[in-house]
C-alpha cells in the first residue's frame, strides 16, 4: 500500500483547511493546554554547504534502493510475524548517537524539516544529504516499516535525528475506537523502542486527522505542519523544492515523505537554498527549546534584534 499517496491536509474534527488554526485553538483551550516556555541553549555554528562531490556520490542511491532493502529485508521478515514485536533487535548494527547541535531558535532563523511514512529504501540517501549540511530533522515513522527497515531506523537515530510516532499502519485515527488508537500508537512505540532504545515523544496523526477522542489517547504533543509540499501528489523534485522554498518562514514545520524518491532528490536544493538564507535545520523539539506545545503547527518567529 502506497501510504504516502493517500495523504491529505490536516483534519481537525471535520474542519476545513482554512479554519484549522481556529479549531486547533479551540481544542487547546478545551484541553487546558498551552505552549511551553522556550529554553535557551547556546548557539551552534552553522555548517557551510557540502562539496558537490558528496551529493553526487549519494544521489545515485535514490534510483537503486535494492541494497538498502536487502540489508534489512531478511531480518524484517523474521520479526514481522511477532505480534508484540518483542524479537526486534540486531545489535551488530548499533552505533553511538551523534549529539545534536545546540541552537536557540528564539534568536536565530530555524526551520524543522519533517519526513513521514518511513523508514524506507530511500531514507539512507536522505540521511547522507542531511549529514552533508549537518542538518537535524524529525522522522515520523510507521511501525510496519520499522519492522521492515530496522537498521535504517537505527542509522537515523545514530545520526542524531528525532523520531516520532506515525502509527502502525497509517489509518485515519478519527475513524477508530479509542482502544484501536491506543493499539496503533502503542505497537509502534514498542517497535521503535525495541530497535533503537528510544521511545518517541511526539506523535503525528496520519493525514493530520485529529479530534478530541484521538487526543485523549496520549498526552504527547501532536505535530502537524505549516508548509505542505504535497510531495505525494507532485512527483517532481523541482515542484517539491519550489513548494517548500516559497512558503517557508522562520519557525516553519515542513512536511515531506521520504518514501518518494522524487522527494529525496529535492532535498539538496532545499538545504542549499535555505542555508544560503541563513536558516538552521532543527528537530521539532529543538524548534520549541525542547518543550513542544500540545498541538504543533509552527513556532513563533525569532527575535532577531
Amino acid at each position: 500500500m502506497d501510504i504516502g499517496a493517500r495523504s491529505r491536509p490536516p483534519f481537525l474534527g471535520g474542519a476545513r483547511r482554512g479554519t484549522a488554526r481556529t479549531v486547533a485553538t479551540a481544542v487547546l483551550v478545551a484541553m487546558t493546554c498551552g505552549a511551553s516556555t522556550l529554553a535557551a541553549p547556546s548557539q551552534a555554528a552553522h555548517a557551510a554547504p557540502p562539496p558537490s562531490a558528496i551529493l553526487s556520490t549519494v544521489s545515485s542511491a535514490v534510483s537503486d534502493p535494492v541494497s538498502s532493502a536487502a540489508a534489512s529485508g531478511a531480518w524484517g521478515a523474521a520479526a514481522a510475524g511477532v505480534p508484540g514485536v518483542a524479537a526486534l533487535g540486531a545489535p551488530d548494527d548499533r552505533t553511538e548517537v551523534r549529539p545534536r547541535p545546540r541552537v536557540d531558535c528564539r534568536h536565530v532563523k530555524c526551520v524543522a524539516l519533517t519526513f513521514d511514512d518511513g523508514p524506507g529504501p530511500y531514507t539512507d540517501t536522505l540521511l547522507a544529504y542531511l549529514a552533508a549540511y549537518h542538518a537535524s530533522a524529525t522522522f515520523f515513522v510507521v511501525g510496519s516499516n520499522v519492522v521492515r527497515y530496522p537498521r535504517v531506523l537505527r542509522r537515523t537515530v545514530a545520526a542524531g535525528h528525532e523520531i516520532g510516532n506515525h502509527t502502525w499502519s497509517h489509518p485515519d485515527l478519527t475513524r477508530l475506537s479509542p482502544a484501536r488508537v491506543r493499539s496503533q500508537l502503542g505497537r509502534t512505540d514498542q517497535a521503535i523502542r525495541a530497535v533503537t532504545g528510544v521511545v518517541p515523544r511526539l506523535v503525528r496523526p496520519p493525514y493530520g486527522a485529529l479530534n478530541a477522542t484521538v487526543r485523549r489517547q496520549t498526552g504527547r504533543p501532536m505535530v502537524l505542519w505549516s508548509v505542505d509540499t504535497l510531495d505525494w501528489r507532485f512527483r517532481s523534485s523541482a515542484t517539491v523544492a519550489r513548494r517548500a522554498l516559497r512558503s517557508v518562514r522562520p519557525g516553519s514545520v515542513i512536511l515531506f515523505h521520504d518514501i518518494h524518491p522524487t522527494t529525496v532528490r529535492a532535498i539538496p536544493r532545499v538545504l542549499r537554498k535555505l542555508a544560503a538564507r541563513g536558516y538552521r535545520f532543527v528537530t521539532v523539539s529543538q524548534l520549541f527549546g525542547g518543550h513542544p506545545p500540545r498541538l504543533v503547527f509552527n513556532a513563533a518567529p525569532p527575535d532577531l534584534r
